[in-house]
């Protein structure tokens, strides 16, 4: 699919798009391309990639040179002033042999050519310093931190011509271009219009808000949802679409609300995201935002804290919304008023009324993780059964259970006695063990840094697809790191578990009938976990253990009463 250039709005844009090779030209470049070494890029290059060949990244036109990533990290700013509050970026690996002057092509995963790029930088970035810049902090907790860690250590950039736009498959009536958005949007005939952008489904509060910031503005409404990548453990897109049509279908005004998918790759960063998701709504012709409290935040930080304050993106936007030409639209706080049967601002409540309210985290916890029914005041019985039509009660669902820990911790013991207490009841459990694993799945694979990073992450997407399938799975691996094991915690998503086996290096050397301690000790092993490699413990697990004074079977039973109570396994 070759999409025709178009002239973007004012006052962001105005400038012709370069990148899509016209139709005349596209057979000679597609065999040129075929020709020219070439990368695969990650998915969420793939849909950067998009995202610039259409215009929605407006005023940038290409992968960053080092000019304006450095001017954007220290400044939220391409190099010639422009505001632009995130880095978009090409990484390679810093072994890969490329450079200025040389034409290379970039194929997505199924090896499909998107694009040619004739290099004309190299550069080097620093993972500490970036995420510190964009991020606020340094803390792999973040998941695009911890993802970051495998991100080549080289950016390269340059001259983009695409070839082709990621092909999409699904909900292909709803993927449009910012020209064909606004295009849509103009025909309905109202200045303003309001953006929604969202990652979760839609329920009835949501549904007022959104509505309400519409006739506010007397505009139409954008709902404008990321169907790219979000935050790892997120509701599928799939199910989502599915919420979000039944909504705009049935409950609001047909000449008055659009959707229209985003096949954005978040970065989490808030504030910095919100301002970045305000230019990209702009491309797409609104010039409203609904900010949400603590917009485009990460989750809790490694010390279960927050990464950023609530009103952190709200004020953030409402700073630059002259230059962007976006004004925010602050998601307050709603509330359901039980006697009159409708939505209100919680500022605005009068004095004595009745309120109910449910939490996302309820919404998880009590009410989907255990089967039970959205109340209709809630979620609009369409969309309760849709939802609990994709995540049935806890029971049915997948689970990782990640032991980490240094070598004779425990691990492979404590495992083998929770899978027992598992099968008693009834719950199927597949094992992982780190040793198992290197003979098959790793068989050739060292102990350098890499080797085992790539080990880890191995087992982490066997893991992953076991849970997504609805299995449980249990992995013991010593997986020293804590940047692999977020990143693999982000795989597997909502359901994993960390158990840290936190047996004192003294006990373990003491209890090692190997000898590995000894020889490591000797010098005999090289990269030993412990001696001369570090351990990274676990900052928040969900368990932590030890072998010392505490047999294995009680440590078992003390993770299966857990996943007992947490509804994962149903007691007799």
């Amino acid at each position: 699919m070759i999409v025709e250039r178009t002239r973007l709005v004012a006052p962001y844009c105005g400038e012709l798009l370069d990148l899509l090779v016209p139709r005349e030209e596209l057979v000679v470049q597609s065999a040129y391309a075929y020709s020219l070494p070439y990368i695969q890029v990650s998915a969420r290059v793939e849909c950067d990639l998009e995202l610039l060949a259409v215009g929605a990244f407006s005023p940038l036109s290409g992968f960053m040179n080092e000019a304006d990533f450095r001017s954007v990290l220290d400044t939220m700013r391409l190099a010639d002033g422009t505001l632009f509050p995130m880095p978009i970026t090409l990484p390679v690996d810093a072994k890969a042999d490329i450079h200025p002057g040389a034409d290379i092509a970039l194929r997505n995963r199924k090896n499909n050519i998107l694009a040619i790029l004739s290099v004309e930088e190299r550069y080097e970035w620093d993972l500490e310093e970036t995420a510190t810049k964009v991020f606020g902090k340094f803390d792999t907790r973040h998941p695009i931190i911890a993802e970051m860690h495998r991100w080549g250590k080289v950016n390269i950039a340059g001259d983009l011509r695409v070839l082709r736009l990621p092909p999409h498959l699904d909900f292909a009536e709803l993927r449009r271009t910012p020209a064909e958005t606004r295009a849509v949007l103009e025909s309905y005939g109202h200045e303003n219009v309001v953006a929604f952008q969202t990652r979760n489904p839609l329920h009835r509060v949501h549904e007022a808000l959104t509505k309400r910031a519409a006739a506010n503005v007397d505009g139409v409404l954008l709902l404008h949802p990321v169907v790219g990548m979000t935050q790892p453990g997120d509701v599928d897109h799939y199910t989502r679409v599915r919420v979000y049509k039944t909504l705009i279908d049935n409950y609001y005004e047909e000449d008055r609300s659009l959707l229209s998918l985003l096949p954005l790759a978040m970065r989490m960063a808030g504030p910095r995201e919100a301002v970045w998701h305000a230019i990209i709504r702009r491309n797409y012709g609104a010039n409203h935002l609904i900010v949400g409290r603590d917009h485009a935040g990460p989750g809790p930080d490694s010390k279960g804290e927050p990464f950023y304050g609530p009103y952190d993106a709200q004020d953030m936007v409402m700073q630059y919304a002259d230059e962007i030409g976006v004004k925010p639209a602050p998601f307050t706080e709603m509330v359901y008023l039980e006697d009159d049967d409708r939505y209100e601002e919680n500022s605005k409540l009068p004095k004595g009324a009745k309120v109910r309210k449910i939490s996302g985290t309820q919404v998880r916890e009590n009410y989907l993780g255990r089967g039970v029914p959205l109340p209709a005041w809630f979620s609009r019985p369409e969309v309760a059964r849709i939802l609990a039509d994709s995540y049935p009660p806890r029971h049915r669902r997948g689970l990782c259970l990640w032991l980490t820990g240094l070598s004779g911790s425990g691990k492979s013991t404590t495992a083998e006695q929770i899978v027992n207490l598992l099968l008693e009841l009834g719950r199927n459990v597949t094992v992982l063990d780190g040793d198992v694993v290197r003979t098959h799945l790793s068989k050739g694979l060292g102990f350098s840094k890499a080797d085992r990073d790539t080990n880890i992450r191995r087992i982490g997407y066997v893991a992953s697809e076991i849970v997504r399938h609805g299995g449980m799975v249990i992995c013991a691996a010593i997986s020293p790191y804590r940047a692999t094991r977020e990143d693999v915690r982000n795989m597997v998503g909502d359901g994993f578990m960390e158990i840290h086996m936190a047996t004192p290096l003294e006990f373990v050397e003491a209890h090692d009938v190997k000898g590995l301690y000894a020889k490591a000790r000797r010098g005999e092993i090289k990269g030993f976990t412990g001696i001369d490699d570090p351990y990274e413990p676990p900052l928040n697990p969900q368990f932590t253990l030890t072998a010392e004074n505490t047999s294995a079977v009680d440590n078992a039973r003390l993770v299966v009463n857990r996943l007992i109570e947490l509804g994962y396994v149903l007691a007799d």
